[in-house]
């Protein structure tokens, strides 16, 4: 019975304390003292990156919004413009939070928080980012971003996790060269799977596929070659020869070499014959 009443009685201030909060907030919004607003809305936001609450976050943004016309030029000025944008950004309002920061370090490029808005306009953007078979704009305008920031701090405080978004969006690029040349590839196009496999080699000559590319330009050509006419079969062997030993050249002991070794053994079969 005690410990009935007293979870009534804690329910019960929880419900005075949540109505006391809503209506000092509801208070706030009507004030017309910037100075009172914008320290209220200052410990919502503290509040709101401390409990992680993208509730309290927003109530913090609404305020901020409506005070920041007002501030503008002045002392506080610089400070609630990064607010505002940092706001977005913890609340997950990426592109809004790339805006206001691209507008603060335009505003104020020798403030001392300039590095993190820096970082941060540039990991909105990676946020951004969409899945690899989809239009990559997001993607390219992130790796710049992300390479301005480590031009500018080279040694900052978010190099190396800025390095790792680069990395990752680099790769995602490099996947969707590597699955569009496999697609001819997959649809028995072979002459265009050999060109657009060349090209992949030769502009991303340090990706995670390069060994894969070199297998499957290979196997392009091999399958080329013998679905041939006769009287372009036996010049394309010997291409489909050279491709094999470009990629033992460059993987002598790679993951396709019991696969390419049947194929060099078939392509020999068949040059013997002309």
């Amino acid at each position: 019975m005690f410990l009935q009443m007293m979870k009534k009685g804690i329910l019960l201030l929880f419900v005075v304390l949540l109505t006391v909060s809503c209506g000092e907030y509801q208070k706030m919004l009507k004030s017309e003292d910037t100075g009172e607003k914008y320290a209220y809305a200052e410990n919502l936001y503290n509040e709101g990156k401390e409990e992680n609450s993208n509730r309290t976050l927003r109530k913090a943004l609404r305020l901020f919004e409506q005070i920041t016309p007002q501030l503008r030029g002045k002392p506080q000025g610089q400070r609630i413009s990064y607010l505002v944008a940092d706001t977005y950004y913890q609340v997950g309002d990426h592109l809004l939070a790339s805006f206001e920061f691209e507008r603060f370090l335009q505003t104020y490029p020798e403030s001392e928080k300039a590095e993190e808005a820096m970082f941060k306009m540039a990991a909105s953007n990676y946020y951004e980012s969409p899945r690899y078979d989809l239009d990559q704009t997001e993607t390219d305008k992130a790796i710049i971003l992300l390479q301005t920031y480590l031009d500018t701090y080279p040694d900052g405080e978010y190099a190396e996790q800025a390095n790792d978004m680069a990395t990752e969006l680099r790769i995602k690029l490099e996947k969707k060269a590597y699955e569009i040349a496999k697609q001819y590839h997959k649809t028995m196009d072979y002459k265009a799977a050999v060109v657009s496999f060349d090209n992949f080699i030769a502009t991303y000559p340090g990706s995670p596929f390069r060994e894969a590319a070199f297998y499957y330009k290979f196997d392009a050509a091999y399958e080329l070659a013998i679905n041939s006419y006769l009287q372009l079969m036996e010049e394309r062997l010997i291409e489909a020869k050279e491709h094999y030993s470009l990629y033992r050249k460059y993987y002598p002991e790679g993951e396709y070499s019991e696969a390419i070794e049947a194929s060099l053994n078939d392509i020999d079969a068949r040059l013997q014959n002309f």
